[in-house]
């Protein structure tokens, strides 16, 4: 499946471009095309390698999956891989989307699978027109203020969930297996995001230098924007993913000291109990002893029942034990 665009002098001016016109349509001065491939093979990707002259490792790349972010300089063009973010509705699951793109002088040609949507990309383009006569180098942009906005998007709802997380963290009887599974999730999608953020900050390094013919000068301020976004999602993300292992060790702790203060009751009360048990004890004992066989054996066991169990009561107490 393959979408195309034509842009002329920064103007739109097609959408139904074939393999067989780049030849002559890249010939001439203004020109400039994307050509969108999803999930194409090696075979499908043949004819735009001939046309653009791309080199054969940065084709295999782009037909494999699982590349690490990264920008490749080979002659006459670059090779980029990225991965597209977002988190998958209600859920803490973190959607991933690998996107490859070529990028030569007068081309732009977009490799991904179906998880990801042209239309955004194309919407994206067409909401900054002004800047189309810049040719690739606007289109790049545009491709990757996309990413990076989905990353700052994604960590930015991430830091959300993660406030509603601190907040069950102290409610009483709160369901501890719940807190612990949404702790692991968010810290599960943390990483994956981490992987998919941090080498766009070398990505981005790269393209800022002023050494790559096929890109246009005058957008460097826009790729600086796009970088310094990179730098605050990855700054974000290094941050949230502390954050969460401190909301499990808290948690872990306040599960300790909620034991602690419950072996100070259970242990309270059988100090208490043990008072009837020791006194009732000693005078059931079959020797004569002070009141035996006596009312006044009982009224002494009874005060001491009493006495003790309501002194170690009210010691208790004031310890806050019970």
């Amino acid at each position: 499946m393959m979408c195309t665009r034509l842009y002329r002098h920064g103007r739109l001016e097609r959408e139904d471009l074939r393999l067989e016109e780049l030849d002559n349509i890249l010939s001439e001065e203004g020109v400039t095309v994307w050509i969108d491939y999803m999930s194409p093979t090696a075979d499908d990707l043949a004819g735009i390698e001939k046309a653009l002259g791309l080199h054969r490792l940065a084709v295999e790349d782009a037909v494999h999956e699982h590349q690490r972010p990264k920008l490749d300089r080979y002659p006459g063009h670059l090779f980029l891989a990225a991965y597209h973010a977002e988190l998958a509705g209600e859920s803490n699951e973190l959607k991933i989307a690998e996107v490859k793109a070529f990028i030569t002088k007068r081309a732009l040609v977009t490799v991904h699978g179906p998880e990801m949507d042209p239309g955004q990309l194309t919407a994206h383009w067409d909401a900054e027109p002004d800047l189309a006569v810049h040719g690739t180098s606007f289109l790049l942009w545009g491709l990757l203020d996309l990413i990076v906005d989905g990353h700052f998007d994604t960590v930015q709802e991430l830091d959300s969930r993660i406030d509603s997380l601190e907040d069950v963290l102290f409610v009483d009887h709160a369901p501890d297996h719940d807190l612990q599974r949404r702790s692991f999730e968010l810290r599960k999608s943390l990483v994956r995001l981490r992987r998919a953020v941090l080498p766009m900050r070398e990505v981005l390094n790269t393209l800022l230098r002023r050494d790559l013919e096929v890109l246009d000068p005058e957008m460097q301020p826009f790729l600086q924007d796009v970088y310094d976004h990179v730098l605050r999602v990855s700054e974000w993300t290094e941050s949230l993913r502390d954050l969460v292992t401190t909301i499990l060790e808290t948690h872990i702790s306040i599960q300790g000291n909620r034991m602690n203060l419950v072996m100070k009751k259970v242990t309270s009360w059988a100090a208490i109990i043990a008072v009837p048990t020791a006194v009732t004890g000693f005078f059931g004992q079959n020797v004569p002893f002070l009141g035996f066989q006596s009312p006044l054996g009982l009224t002494l066991s009874l005060t001491l029942i009493i006495v003790a169990s309501a002194g170690l009561y009210l010691s208790f107490k004031k310890k806050e034990w019970i």
